[in-house]
């Protein structure tokens, strides 16, 4: 009986023992693969676009899409060190050279009929996806600043086969963002534009006007976690499903509160393809809300870092340039006086960038001689609902003499 029990004893220590050692091997597996995949996800820093989608799609589904990588002419891939970017360019070989800058929740397309219109003028256009927008990829180990914006452009304007650095070499259009990214460019490559043009630009807004929700999500050392955060973002750029008698008010009546997330009912329901109504600016957001998930962290990247509030000092830096191309250039070129003057256009209902305070701003710096205001009426969305008068006004400006 003795010898029984101990022989009982022993197996079940020796299966206890076992046992550990099988859960310990378990246990250091699972370790040794989730410090390897935190490794993987440190290393892979840059969250790629949905090009994958591309392959699982048929000609049908591909059409059906909102946004293509083919939507626009022109396109090409152009890999940088902080991700694949999507770069259009389309136009007359022989043109005067156009580089569009959009906005910070919609890609190109919110462009593309500007661009259109600009090109049937002679021309020559180009645009890209922001970083972590549409179909260019999104590094998340950098901030979402000038300095990667800038840098991005440049990697856009030297991915092409023709020449679009020098001397007076392009013309420079930024809208929303694009407007405050286009003023880091200019200042400090001032002497590559051969004109500047800002429509409803960020870079001078107040910081005030962020509500309390605004300064939460965005704060650079918010209490929440980030991925906390990212949630909350993704819920409020997601646009609302509104009645039609809703999106039929006039635009002055249709700001949503939050400017960062929406331009209005009439901006979010901006048909960006004449001939697709259905693809709206509400359509475009969505789309990257589902299926690009650099998006998220790329905006609120761009809202912490960008040059989007009270850059007067920025701006002070890129008049001086403008002032002393105009005092420089006068005597040498007919129309200098024309490039040395900044284009503002603004909406007389947006409820983004307010237009009584953007006009007065704008003069502050640049003065009353080194801009001229175009004022049309609507919204935020109005490069998106009327492309043709923004691009009249933009040629006008170009090719008025002094």
């Amino acid at each position: 009986m003795c010898a029984a029990a101990t022989n009982i004893q022993q197996v079940g220590l020796g299966y206890r023992y076992g046992l550990a050692i099988g859960i310990g091997l378990v246990l250091s597996t699972a370790v040794r693969r989730l410090q390897d995949y935190l490794v993987e996800r440190q290393e892979s820093r840059i969250v790629r676009a949905p090009r994958r989608l591309l392959d699982q799609l048929s000609g049908n589904e591909m059409q059906a899409l909102p946004y293509t990588p083919n939507s626009l002419p022109g396109g090409r891939l152009v890999d940088t060190p902080y991700g694949s970017m999507q770069v259009y360019e389309w136009g007359p070989l022989e043109g005067d050279k156009v580089l569009l800058l959009p906005g910070i929740s919609t890609p190109v397309p919110s462009l593309g009929n500007l661009g259109e219109g600009l090109v049937r003028r002679g021309y020559r256009v180009m645009m890209f996806d922001l970083y972590g927008r549409g179909w260019s990829d999104n590094p998340t180990d950098v901030p979402h600043d000038e300095q990667l914006y800038v840098s991005q452009i440049m990697f856009a304007l030297a991915s092409s086969q023709l020449s679009w650095t020098g001397s007076s070499a392009l013309h420079l259009f930024g809208y929303s963002l694009g407007g405050g990214l286009a003023i880091s460019f200019a200042r400090y490559f001032p002497d590559m534009l051969k004109s500047l043009s800002l429509l409803a630009p960020a870079g001078l807004i107040r910081r005030d006007h962020l509500n309390w929700r605004g300064r939460l999500l965005y704060s650079r050392a918010s209490i929440l976690p980030e991925w906390l955060l990212t949630l909350l973002v993704k819920k409020r750029l997601e646009p609302p499903v509104l009645p039609a008698a809703v999106v039929s008010l006039p635009s002055s009546k249709q700001s949503s509160g939050n400017g960062d997330a929406s331009g209005g009912n009439a901006f979010d329901q901006a048909v960006i393809w004449p001939d697709r109504p259905q693809v709206t600016v509400a359509a475009l957001v969505s789309w990257q809300l589902k299926h690009h998930s650099g998006f998220p962290p790329a905006f609120m990247s761009t809202m912490r870092h960008a040059p989007i509030f009270e850059q007067q000092e920025a701006w002070s830096v890129v008049a001086g340039h403008m002032e002393k191309k105009r005092r420089n250039d006068s005597l040498s070129h007919r129309s200098a006086r024309r490039n040395g003057v900044v284009l503002l256009i603004q909406g007389t209902e947006d409820t983004v960038i307010l237009p009584s305070e953007m006009v007065a701003d704008a003069e502050a710096v640049f003065g009353k001689e080194g801009v001229d205001t175009v004022l049309l009426e609507g919204g935020h969305e109005i490069p998106i609902t009327k492309p043709k008068m923004v691009a009249d006004a933009l040629v006008s400006h170009w090719t008025q003499e002094s």
